[in-house]
């Protein structure tokens, strides 16, 4: 099911509200969902490929397999939101809120994530191989089992952040905060961690 504007155009939806709204199952790729009030709305299964969603409000939102390859979502607020699954490969979402986000077995390979504030959330079995978290909050974060190979966490804070099991060969930890982590059975060969307080 597309969402089309006039003309096949992709849909505009700038400034909408969608709250509660059922989107599940829709193609809304390289719609324009710009400050679009989502909360609560369900997306699961839905495909939002190259979108714009820079600053929207998708708090509590259902985002579970969903597709956000290449999404921009700077500045938006997934504060609780459900995006188990879901794919964010080349996604931005800088300077996101993604506090207590589900964000189990997502792809977010080659995500930027810079100042984004995803503490507390779960990122169990989450891929994030060469994702940027410069500068983010991952503070009080699950990221047992998850891939962080090459990943830039560089001035990222990870107090409390559990890492058990976690790959991170090559991540760049310089002047990360690591105080309290849980580190067990994590791979942390070829890492840098110049500076980092452990």
């Amino acid at each position: 099911k597309w969402l089309r504007g006039e003309a096949g155009e992709r849909a505009d939806l700038q400034g909408a509200n969608l709250i509660g709204a059922d989107l599940r199952n829709l193609y809304l790729i390289g719609a324009d969902l710009t400050r679009a009030i989502l909360i609560g709305a369900d997306l699961r299964k839905t495909s939002l490929v190259g979108a714009r969603l820079r600053n929207a409000s998708l708090i509590g939102v259902n985002l579970s397999n969903a597709d956000l390859v290449g999404a921009d979502l700077a500045g938006a607020l997934l504060r609780d939101a459900n995006l188990i699954g879901a794919d964010l490969r080349g996604a931005n979402l800088m300077g996101c809120v993604l506090r207590r986000t589900a964000l189990r077995n997502a792809k977010l390979e080659d995500a930027v994530l810079r100042e984004a504030m995803l503490n507390e959330s779960n990122m169990v079995e989450a891929n994030l191989k060469e994702a940027d978290f410069r500068e983010a909050d991952l503070s009080g974060a699950n990221l047992d089992g998850a891939s962080l190979r090459d990943a830039n966490l560089e001035g990222a804070a990870l107090s409390r952040v559990r890492l058990q099991r976690a790959a991170m060969t090559r991540a760049d930890l310089q002047q990360a905060d690591l105080r309290y982590a849980q580190l067990q059975g994590a791979n942390l060969s070829a890492a840098w961690l110049q500076g980092a307080n452990m």
